[in-house]
């Protein structure tokens, strides 16, 4: 696994050098049926993407966020398949905030095992390989992330991300004492870093997202203590449902937490 790791590496490093490129320009923008955007900056990465993956594997199938029209039926027989997100921001590519990343996770028997967000423009790569640990490179050198456990799990402040338009449901859904600190951050993905890196303690995501958005974080905070939970604070499935839309979720650093005494989202 860990040579097939530092090969999937190289590909998401060349994957955002091209994303550099794009960047440093300008784009065409698309609007997709589902009103969200897609650029060609997008479109090109994914056709990249799954060229490149499909040569160093090529009988593990692909699925993109810009190519993933397989149904259930055909997918459920797959034991292992890539799962990519090529732009995971691409609101924050077109505002230019450079607050975006290029997301791969290889989901083997419906669990990711192994994940990488690489973000070129801030210089962060996450990755980890299950049962193997979660790592940070960062201006080139590479470091162990440590298990997100609280020192003090009686404190009374969380320090939380979220989108700034949910800030207020999510102050309103804390059923305990604690006081809540919001640290922002671009796009999932770059939120799903700060948690790994015990910048905040949880991420919470009421918006619309995929598979492919959490996927690669799963790997690296399950390596870490945490967990990524739907608002019952049940796990995210993968390649069980027909739909790739994930329910509204909360991410966490240190699952030993009781979190279901923190938070309640019955209201919403």
């Amino acid at each position: 696994m860990q040579q097939l790791t530092q090969s999937v590496l190289d590909i998401v490093y060349q994957a955002g050098l091209h994303l550099t490129e794009f960047y440093a320009g300008s784009v065409k923008i698309h609007i997709k049926s589902d009103r969200t955007p897609v650029t060609e900056a997008d479109l090109f990465l994914s056709k990249f993407l799954i060229h490149s993956l499909s040569k160093l594997t090529p009988n593990i199938p692909i699925l993109s966020e810009e190519n993933c029209q397989v149904s259930l039926a055909e997918r459920s027989q797959w034991k292992e398949y890539w799962l990519i997100d090529p732009l995971d921001g691409t609101q924050q590519f077109i505002d230019r905030t450079g607050q975006f990343s290029v997301m791969i996770a290889l989901v083997r028997n419906n669990k990711p095992v192994l994940g990488i967000i690489h973000a070129p423009i801030i210089d962060k790569t996450y990755y980890a390989i299950e049962n193997q640990g979660a790592f940070l490179v960062e201006k080139g050198k590479t470091s162990r992330l440590q298990k997100n456990c609280k020192k003090d799990k009686k404190s009374d402040r969380l320090v939380v991300t979220t989108r700034k338009d949910t800030r207020l449901i999510v102050e309103d859904s804390l059923i305990s004492s604690h006081q809540l600190d919001f640290f922002f951050m671009g796009s999932s993905s770059l939120k799903a870093g700060l948690v790994a890196e015990g910048k905040v303690d949880c991420y919470v995501s009421l918006g619309k997202t995929g598979e492919w958005d959490t996927a690669a974080a799963e790997v690296i905070l399950s390596e870490l203590g945490g967990e990524i939970y739907n608002l019952n604070f049940e796990p995210l499935t993968y390649n069980q449902r027909e739909t790739f839309i994930n329910p509204p979720f909360v991410m966490v650093g240190d699952k030993s937490i009781d979190w279901q005494n923190i938070y309640q989202f019955d209201s919403y």
